[in-house]
Parts: structure tokens; C-alpha cells; sequence
């Protein structure tokens, strides 16, 4: 098939704009993918046992955007799933983020009475406040548990997860820890919360079936600087380049999946353990998405540093010194009009599936 446009990367970007590109516009599309599945780090499978398992961490689903909520159900039924994560705490799981249930699981009765006054009286209720905003308080009682919540939760989960102490993040890292101003043991606060209900692959599965489509698996893309023709682009920005500024350090992980002869191994999806082993968490996927296997499979999360050609990059570490390397690559981009940069490894930055689905939407002014 001669095609109109390249996608390179069968994630959820190269997928969605595949897709808009196909139906929309009537555009021939050819998906070239490296890995030997479509579907990116949102790729589902079933196990020998039946169970549903996210080969590359968990993937929950969550929005406020109906916009980015109308254009997928047209791919996939929901399954509705709520997502809640406890933290091992000093020898307690909590629930997190911090609310007031959690304080009054950690604290003694009248002086968690005492924090949750405080709360409210300066917070409205149902709202999530930042523990830096917590920190600047001028009450003694709201800066101690601002500075519990950054000892207890933030600090050794941030140096395992990032390789880095927190004063080397960018500040937004740690401004997103918040304490929750109530009782809602939800970790999001989403008006869409579920997960697809044949699974995540299923879903990819749905978007590239449309004969304006081609994908090839195992396939890697090599840059060519005098192509004119369109390409949509969502893997490693500094790869596209053939690393001609330097490498962009990112955060990879081990997954280490584990399947135990009992019906649940625990009591929630995702229980964090901040300050304990050198696992991040554990996910329980019978939690996600029922099972009526009698065993049960979890997965704990090794964080480590990112090497080229020996693991896979997950997360952009986000420091002055990485941003400026980006955009160095950002703006030698900008020199190549064909090329449009789409997803967490393209543009550098964090992206959750909802926010990517509503940047894929906003390219093509949808």
C-alpha cells in the first residue's frame, strides 16, 4: 500500500493519530512499530492463568475530559474501576493520598481531631492542597504533617523511583503530593474512572482496524533528513536524532511478576511501600480486572536508571540540566516541518493516557 503519512510507535499517540488520520481525513497510514506488539506500554495480556496483566505496570484509566471519554468509547466497552492505593506507613497501610481517614489511622484520636479542624478551616472540603503549601503554613501542627507526609511518603519513595534527592526535582514533582480535605480514599478524582473491558490491547486493537491503516511490527525507523513525507513521530526524541546532542537521561524499571497459589495476595490493587524493600509497589491485577483463576498474579516495580539498548525508557527525569538538552533537541527539530513530535518520549514530558489522547484531539483540532 503506498501510504500518506508514517506514524512511528503503535502506543496510544501513534494509535489515536493513525486512527483521525484514516477516518477523518482519508489519509493512507502506514504504523511502523519496534516492538513485536502494538499497543506500547499500555499492552495487556492474558496469562496462563486467565488473569488480565499490564506487561508494562499498571494502566487506570482516568478523566475529566469528555471529550478525550466520548472518542474512545467509541472504541472499547468500560469496565468501571476506582482506583485506591494504600501506603505501607509505620507498619500501617494507608490509605493515600493523605486524608483524613489516613490521619486518623497514624495519629492519635483527639490530635488527628485537632489536624482535621485545622483543615478545614482553612481548606474547603473536597479539595487536595499541596504538602509545599502545607510546609509555608505559619501553624506548627499543619508544618508537622506537611513534614511527616514529605519524610514518611515522599522522600525515600522519590529517591528509589528518581535516583535523585528531592531538592534535584523540579519543584513541580514535589507540588504534586497533596493532602486530600476529607474522606475520599479514591486516588483520583476523575469524572471518568475504568479500564477498558477486553483489556488495553483490544482497545489499540479497535483503533487500527480501518483498511486506510498498515502496521508493521518489529520495525525500527531510521531518520532520513531529506524526506518530505508526513511523519507523526512518538519515540525518543534524542533517538530520532541519532542522539546528536547527547542522550536524555530517563527512569526505567524492572517488572518482576509474581503468581502465588491463593485467591488475592492483597487487600488493593497497588499497596506503595515508600520506605521499606527495594520495590516501589505491588499491583494485584485480580483487583483491576476480576478473575475466577484461584491463583493470583502481582507485579513489583524495581525502578532504575534508564541504559540505551539494555532496558526500556518509562519516565523523563525532569531537571534544568534535562530540559535544556531537550530543547535542544526541540528546536533542531523545528527545522524539519514534516515531523510532528507526539507523546511522553517525543516531547519529554509526562503524559497520563487521557492527557495524550487530548493532545493527539488538539493537533488535529478535534
Amino acid at each position: 500500500m503506498k501510504y500518506d503519512v508514517l506514524v512511528v510507535g503503535a502506543g496510544l499517540a501513534g494509535c489515536v493519530s493513525a486512527n483521525i488520520l484514516a477516518t477523518k481525513y482519508n489519509k493512507k497510514v502506514l504504523v511502523l512499530e519496534q516492538k513485536e506488539h502494538i499497543g506500547g506500554n499500555c499492552y495487556d495480556y492474558k496469562n496462563d492463568q486467565g488473569i488480565l496483566i499490564h506487561k508494562y505496570g499498571p494502566h487506570l484509566f482516568h478523566t475529566s475530559n469528555t471529550k478525550v471519554w466520548e472518542f474512545l468509547s467509541q472504541f472499547t466497552q468500560w469496565q468501571p474501576y476506582e482506583h485506591k492505593v494504600l501506603a505501607h506507613i509505620d507498619g500501617k497501610n494507608v490509605p493515600i493520598p493523605f486524608n483524613f481517614n489516613t490521619i486518623e489511622m497514624l495519629f492519635e484520636s483527639k490530635f488527628a481531631q485537632g489536624l482535621q479542624k485545622k483543615l478545614l478551616k482553612k481548606y474547603q472540603l473536597g479539595t487536595k492542597v499541596p504538602i509545599l503549601q502545607l510546609k509555608a503554613d505559619s501553624d506548627q501542627e499543619l508544618q508537622f504533617l506537611a513534614d511527616y507526609i514529605y519524610e514518611k511518603l515522599f522522600l525515600n519513595y522519590t529517591a528509589k523511583q528518581w535516583g535523585l534527592k528531592p531538592e534535584e526535582l523540579d519543584s513541580a514533582v514535589t507540588a504534586r503530593v497533596p493532602v486530600y480535605i476529607g474522606r475520599d480514599n479514591r486516588y483520583f478524582n476523575d469524572t471518568y474512572q475504568a479500564v477498558p473491558q477486553d483489556g488495553y490491547t483490544q482497545l489499540i486493537t479497535n483503533l487500527l482496524d480501518h483498511p486506510n491503516i498498515e502496521v508493521k511490527l518489529s520495525t525500527p525507523f531510521v531518520f532520513e533528513k531529506n524526506r518530505q513525507q508526513q511523519i507523526i513521530y512518538t519515540g525518543m526524541i534524542d533517538a530520532l536524532f541519532a542522539y546528536k546532542f547527547g542522550t536524555l537521561p530517563y527512569r526505567s524499571v524492572t517488572m518482576q511478576f509474581e503468581t502465588h497459589p491463593q485467591k488475592f495476595y492483597q487487600e488493593a490493587s497497588t499497596i506503595n511501600f515508600p520506605n521499606e524493600h527495594a520495590f516501589t509497589r505491588i499491583t494485584e491485577f485480580k483487583h483491576i480486572h476480576p478473575s475466577l483463576s484461584e491463583a493470583t498474579t502481582i507485579l513489583k516495580e524495581f525502578p532504575q536508571a534508564y541504559k540505551k539498548d539494555e532496558n526500556l525508557p518509562y519516565y523523563p527525569i525532569f531537571t534544568d540540566a534535562n530540559q535544556k538538552l531537550f530543547q535542544k533537541y526541540d528546536n533542531y527539530a523545528k527545522q524539519f516541518p514534516n515531523i510532528t513530535l507526539l507523546g511522553r518520549l517525543a516531547e519529554y514530558k509526562y503524559y497520563d493516557m487521557d492527557d495524550i489522547v487530548e493532545r493527539v484531539l488538539e493537533h488535529f483540532k478535534l
